[in-house]
């Protein structure tokens, strides 16, 4: 997977890893720019202006392995997760307003 463009994404803020299993994931252990210089993996996130976290890509030896692009509803909830796996297949999961699972696509 090449890597995808970062264009109004804002500005990048760099993570170990990630915790939990419910979307949105949570990136912890953040990482100075210049501490990513020397790693083999590690998440690349972006956050709105309410420090959402609105994606990340996962890093492995200069590879994007994971893609992760999330949107909210009004009221803060999860709306929609864009998720892209290595081999380059999307799933779409939508979440009502309360940010239960409404329907999944491909």
């Amino acid at each position: 997977m090449g890597i995808t463009s970062n264009e109004n994404r804002g500005t990048p803020r760099f993570f170990v890893t990630y915790t939990g299993v419910r979307l949105p994931f949570k990136l912890v252990n953040e990482l100075q720019a210049s501490e990513v210089e020397n790693r083999n993996t590690f998440f690349r996130g972006y956050f709105d202006a309410q420090e959402r976290l609105t994606g990340f890509d996962k890093l492995a030896y200069g590879d994007i392995e994971l893609v992760h692009r999330y949107t909210y509803h009004d009221n803060g909830k999860l709306s929609a997760a864009e998720i892209t796996d290595i081999d380059g297949e999307t799933t779409l999961l939508i979440f009502d307003a309360e940010g239960n699972a409404d329907s999944e696509r491909l």
